[in-house]
């Protein structure tokens, strides 16, 4: 099908608060703009001293990885970017080389060194902005060729590797001497991820700092008073006041880690410091900086960040807005305005980090998964990576809350999750935190651990440990009974009350292969968070239609399923999987119980092709449903596959670089990104017909109302217009106004249609009642909407409500228009806002009907009552009572505004004539009556008492009180009589 699906826009709603950045830097030209490259967000900037950021790599970037930003020195328009984080975690998202921008960011050209991985360096030759190095650190999960020192001298057109060591150690660092940029100072690291451990560093032989005088093209290594066994991560500072002084801080055995200092350009180094905290797990931090005036001022990004003020010898914690800390940099004109960067997003000083600029600004949080509860709306949860769990509204959560603020709380557990609201009861919130098991009361505030062995299981050799979990291990809630909850060790876990009580229902359910059960860190610094515990279960679910058969599967590539609730299980492993899979999600089909979908993701051990399953007959056999050409592209690792719950064979693929569709059960896939950023989609749910993303790194998205795509027309649109049956809607009230983050949308029954060709001629929409009445008519084109005037004056308040509306595409294709429940609103004598503003419709069937070159297309749908106005007891009938009233008083505004037109017409006219001025000085005395005295807090005459009884009418949902209907009667008496006085 080649149907494109651009009409249909996901919109985020955040959170606002940032995730994880890894690199920052700014321009001493232009002092309040700042850049910050997020681990999976892309490149930000902002122009006021971090109070606003801005994306400006979507659309550009393959990858929102980002390892290293520079800015010329001379020119602030010319950026390059090298992509692939540095700090090598087990969910780094792969690099795609060099970009590079002329403009400032707001266009970006791929330069490339498309293959070099992980960048860890950029720096830009202060005389000359096409003369640029790289430092590649490489992929982090295989050898590979690219990676090294590289060099271009003409802005990325040809690149030339100018440092190799070996195909697995790339470099971390580079620094060009200040004054004389063909020196050069080189930091080689060897490093390399696996799923059960962090090898960082080796030989003496296999890391180091290298130098070179001659712009790279000789290279000797550094040694004097460096370390000589075991090296692992190392950054450089070079002081830009005195090029003689030259910092390292590295990674190696007990007292030879730490700070190192130069004064001789590197012959020879002191070892200055062996301070811990400077090389606090060193691959994933490991950042120096110097103070661009003073030498003897260095400040360190690990976990803390932390200064010194005597050239390294003592260390004084700072505080940041969040742990875990990447990068710095500081304007070398002013050394307190600076910007700094850690896992809760960048910040900005202007006081030396005294105090900081917000990082509720940069929505670039990594989510791990996603879940929803059943609330109207509902709320999304997810948990946030080095933050805590959070559930924010899929939409402005009442009618009275500021448009475009962000709201969020808490719910328990932490950063890992997964974090799964209770079906049924959304206070109270299942949880895990890194393995561990938690209950928590919106209510309370309290979160109750009931953890499966009641045991820390941090810091453990894996195969010391009774229970394997994961950081992110699996819960899933029975779809039976909400009571019951799965949680998955190596073994699968069962509780009906809250924790209290486990049960084991299975064997080990991983391949358990016991030389991946070590400790991580290797061969240097011990590193066990949980991250790299191996063989554990990864992924659960249970068949919403057979009860009993769940599936299972683990971070070491095994599927299992049991079809008796666990009783007996059975290993169903595609034959033909490779080894050692992340089985990413398990999805039991919703229309047969035989049959299952799986994601599994290689990457880890060098595979980044998806691999997407299918099986029919209980994991028998399986079908590869991502093959090369079937449309997923093969470096795609697979993340999540869902079912869609209407329509058999529609499903969606969440891969490292965005989203896929198919409607052939997987046969064949396409791309479903539509306005999404590249970046990984890491779990879909599907809705009330609407499709939740979670990302890592930009947060949740909502793609409102997929039942387009859930009708079989979509398979088979040709010459024929089509208008998709609309999803019943829910009658919202919203709050007035609005703002792009967090996108929550004003309610509205989306109408999606297709039309074979672009209509020049326009077309129309009629939304009927179920009687047949219009309630309105939305045209496409100025040309129709001007046919229609002269209907408009002609019938008076007795017209149809017409209007026009861009936003009702003509254009070929898919099409998607969202219509706001408003019908026909007061007269005004500004023929813009004409009958606009009128109420919201009231519950019940409405039709829309679709004219297309004269022909019509009509779809049924419903609009139905706010859930929550039937707990407080407000019926449908209360809100019949209130709309009629509410009818008559906008038909009274409406007369009133004409009065009020036509007399000052008639004025307008006696004034001119100069022939009657005692009916001149009456119809002035009238309009006194009419309308507001000009001026400060005028009293409120009759057209303005009207409308306020108008607003009090539409402004909620109530049975109207007695006092509005005596006061209307009150109103139309006074009107009646001024009209009888004014005689026109």
């Amino acid at each position: 099908m080649a149907q494109d699906f651009k009409a249909l826009k996901y919109r985020t709603i955040g959170p606002s608060r940032g995730g994880r950045v890894t690199t920052v830097t700014g321009t001493p030209m232009l002092p309040g703009t700042f850049y910050l490259g997020a681990s999976g967000g892309g490149v930000w900037k902002t122009d006021d001293y971090g109070n606003t950021w801005n994306n400006v790599s979507d659309g550009y970037f393959k990858t929102p990885s980002i390892g290293a930003i520079e800015v010329a020195v001379k020119d602030p328009n010319i950026v390059y970017v090298g992509t692939g984080s540095d700090g090598i975690r087990s969910n780094i998202i792969e690099g795609k080389g060099m970009y590079r921008s002329i403009d400032a960011g707001k266009t970006w050209e791929h330069i490339g060194l498309e293959n070099a991985g992980q960048i860890g360096a950029v720096e830009i030759d202060p005389t000359n902005h096409n003369t640029v190095w790289v430092a590649a650190i490489g992929n982090a999960f295989k050898p590979n060729s690219e990676r090294g020192i590289f060099k271009t001298t003409d802005g990325g057109q040809h690149w030339e590797k100018v440092l190799f060591v070996s195909d697995e150690v790339g470099f971390a660092d580079l620094e060009l001497l200040p004054g004389n940029p063909n020196v050069v100072y080189a930091a080689a690291w060897k490093a390399r991820r696996t799923p059960w451990t962090i090898d960082s560093g080796g030989e003496n032989s296999e890391g180091g700092i290298y130098k070179s005088i001659n712009g790279g093209k000789d290279w000797a290594k550094l040694e004097k008073g460096l370390p000589k066994g075991l090296i692992g991560k190392i950054d450089l500072a070079v002081s830009p006041v005195d090029s003689r002084i030259l910092y390292a801080v590295i990674e190696a055995p007990g007292e030879d880690r730490g700070l190192y200092k130069s004064v001789d350009q590197g012959k020879s180094f002191t070892h200055v410091s062996d301070n811990e905290d400077l090389v606090n797990r060193p691959f994933y931090y490991t950042n120096i900086e110097l103070d661009p005036t003073n030498p003897d001022i260095i400040y360190s990004n690990a976990n803390p960040l932390v200064k010194s003020t005597d050239g390294g010898k003592t260390w004084k914690r700072m505080s940041v807005p969040h742990g875990d800390n990447h990068d710095i940099w500081l304007n070398p004109n002013n050394p307190d305005l600076l910007i700094q960067c850690n896992d809760g997003g960048a910040n900005v000083s202007h006081n030396g980090g005294k105090t900081w600029s917000t990082q509720f600004n940069q929505p670039t949080a990594e989510i791990y998964q996603v879940a929803v509860d059943d609330q109207y709306p509902y709320w999304v949860y997810g948990a946030q990576q080095d933050n805590t769990t959070l559930a924010i509204p899929s939409r402005a959560p009442n009618a009275t809350g500021v448009q475009g603020t962000q709201i969020m709380m808490d719910v328990g557990g932490c950063e890992t999750g997964p974090v799964i609201p209770m079906p049924g009861n959304h206070y109270i919130v299942y949880n895990n935190c890194k393995g561990r098991f938690s209950v928590y009361s919106k209510k309370t505030g309290m979160d109750r651990e009931y953890s499966i062995g009641a045991s820390n299981i941090y810091g453990h050799n894996p195969k010391d440990l009774k229970y394997r979990f994961q950081r992110v291990a699996p819960i899933h809630v029975s779809p039976f009974n909400p009571e019951v909850v799965y949680m998955g060790s190596q073994y699968l876990h069962r509780t009906s009350n809250g924790g209290q009580q486990w049960e084991t229902i299975s064997p080990d359910l991983t391949a358990n292969e016991p030389d991946k059960q070590v400790i991580s860190g290797n061969p240097i610094t011990r590193d066990i968070t949980g991250e790299e515990y191996y063989s554990t279960l990864y992924s659960i679910r249970e068949s919403k239609i057979s009860q009993g058969v769940i599936w299972t599967g683990s971070n070491d590539g095994v599927i299992s399923v049991t079809k008796d609730g666990g009783k007996t299980w059975k290993n169903v492993t595609p034959k033909k999987m490779p080894k050692g899979a992340r089985v990413e999600s398990v999805e039991p089909s919703q229309f047969h119980p035989a049959k299952a979908y799986v994601a599994v993701d290689r990457h880890l051990l060098g595979d980044p092709k998806p691999y997407f399953y299918k099986t029919e007959n209980y994991g028998e056999s399986w079908e590869l449903i991502s093959t090369d050409s079937n449309g997923i592209p093969s470096d795609y690792t697979a993340r999540v596959l869902r079912e869609d719950p209407v329509r058999e064979g529609l499903l969606y693929a969440g891969t490292e670089f965005g989203m896929f569709i198919s409607f052939d059960d997987g046969k064949t896939w396409k791309k479903f990104q539509q306005n999404l950023p590249a970046t990984p989609i890491t779990d879909i749910i599907l809705f009330r017909g609407d499709l939740i993303l979670s990302t890592m790194g930009r947060g949740f998205w909502i793609l409102d109302k997929v039942t387009a795509l859930q009708d079989k027309n979509m398979d088979r649109l040709k010459d024929d217009p089509v208008l998709f049956k609309p999803d019943n809607t829910i009658r919202y009230r919203t709050p007035w106004g609005g703002g792009d983050f967090p996108n929550y949308p004003s309610t509205s029954v989306i109408i999606d249609y297709y039309l074979p060709k672009e209509v020049k001629e326009g077309v129309s929409l009629q939304i009927l009642d179920a009687q047949g009445k219009e309630v309105a008519t939305i045209v496409s084109d100025s040309t129709q909407l001007e046919s229609t005037e002269e209907k408009v004056e002609d019938m008076a308040l007795s017209m149809t409500f017409v209007y026009l509306d861009s936003k009702l595409e003509t254009k070929k294709g898919i099409n998607r228009f969202q219509w706001d429940l408003r019908q026909k609103g007061p007269w005004d004598k500004r023929k813009e806002r004409r009958y606009k503003n009128g109420p919201m419709v009231l519950p019940g069937t409405y039709t829309a009907k679709l004219t297309v070159d004269g022909q019509t297309y009509e779809k049924s749908f419903e609009v139905l009552i706010d859930p929550k106005l039937e707990e407080e007891g407000i019926s449908l009938s209360d809100m019949k009572e209130q709309l009629e009233l509410q009818q008559k008083a906008m038909d009274l505004l409406s007369d009133v505004r004409k009065l009020q037109d036509d007399v000052e017409t008639k004025i307008k006219k006696l004034e001119k004539e100069k022939t009657d001025e005692g009916q001149l000085e009456e119809l002035k005395k009238l309009l006194q009556q009419l309308k507001n005295e000009e001026g400060a807090y005028p009293q409120q005459m009759m057209v303005a008492q009207i409308s306020y009884l108008n607003s009090i009418l539409g402004g909620s949902d109530k049975k109207p009180g007695e006092e509005e209907k005596a006061r209307y009667a009150e109103l139309l008496s006074q009107f009646n009589q001024l009209k009888q006085k004014a005689g026109i």
